[in-house]
């Protein structure tokens, strides 16, 4: 038996069965990226003052990942394409690109940005405790300017004991009264040598950048771990249809096969124009 409307439309849509039904997946994958990205909004304008961070990301690293995107967005059309000119090697040479693009991202992201997460550390100081570690910290100095206060210390944890923290201090708090501190940096600065002793009885929470440290980093693991599972799930789907197995599809039915690169290339799209949105607000905002 042949399921209908595999290659040709259906006359109701206009539509073949796997795109209507594409379609209708990616409109709750917008109702679900929708709600989670309302929930950042929400988070960030209910935030105190200085407890939403800005300038911890790695800004270039971001950048690269979000052009590696893009360009799987391209190869993947290219791929379709020549599937369409009945061109398949070349249809193999733009979907190995398309694979590879993807786990290039997944890679920096696994490998390299989220790592950093896991090494680095914040103290947020009690408030009625702030004015004790001015050095560190240059409230007067924001003042001044009208700026937001910094509640937190950040760095590297050199030594903890019982009674005190001493963070090797990211340039932001070694030298707070710098101007070029009082806003995020295009380029990420290394630690510095300079370290802070900290009481922890002046501690209301300390710990590495996990998503338990801050809503911040609590949405931002949540929308891009969820991300970066959509971008494996449709690595896995193109490496199906480099198998042999869909090569012989391909040569029972072309068109069937590339309507079926087509649905896969519309969910990847999606992929891609979701960071487009993930990029900004926590890299750039």
């Amino acid at each position: 038996m042949e399921i209908p409307y595999t290659v040709t439309a259906r006359p109701d849509t206009g539509l073949w069965n796997a795109k209507l039904g594409i379609w209708l997946f990616l409109a709750s994958e917008v109702m679900l990226f929708g709600g989670l990205f309302s929930a950042y909004i929400f988070l960030r304008l209910g935030a105190e003052p200085g407890y939403w961070p800005m300038g911890l990301l790695n800004v270039p690293v971001g950048t690269l990942n979000t052009f590696v995107l893009i360009g799987s967005s391209v190869t993947v059309v290219l791929a379709w394409a020549a599937l369409k000119m009945r061109q398949f090697r070349r249809y193999q040479i733009y979907m190995a690109i398309t694979v590879l693009c993807g786990l290039v991202f997944l890679g920096v992201k696994l490998g390299y940005e989220y790592p950093q997460k896991f090494h680095h550390y914040g103290a947020f100081i009690k408030k009625d405790s702030l004015p004790k570690y001015e050095e560190f910290l240059g409230n007067l100095h924001l003042a001044e300017k009208g700026l937001a206060p910094r509640v937190e210390i950040t760095g590297h944890l050199h030594h903890e004991d019982e009674h005190h923290l001493e963070i090797t201090l990211d340039p932001v708090n070694a030298d707070p009264t710098n101007p070029e501190n009082d806003r995020p940096r295009f380029w990420p600065v290394k630690a510095t040598e300079k370290i802070a002793k900290i009481d922890k009885a002046d501690v209301e929470f300390s710990g590495v950048f996990a998503p338990k440290h801050s809503p911040y980093f609590a949405t931002y693991f949540t929308i891009t771990g969820l991300h970066g599972l959509h971008v494996l799930g449709g690595v896995i789907v193109f490496c199906y249809y480099l198998l042999p197995v869909s090569t012989r599809l391909y040569r029972k039915n072309p068109e069937h096969f590339a309507n079926r690169v087509e649905v896969a290339g519309l969910f990847w799209h999606f992929v891609d124009l979701v960071w487009i949105f993930v990029f900004p607000i926590f890299y750039l905002l």
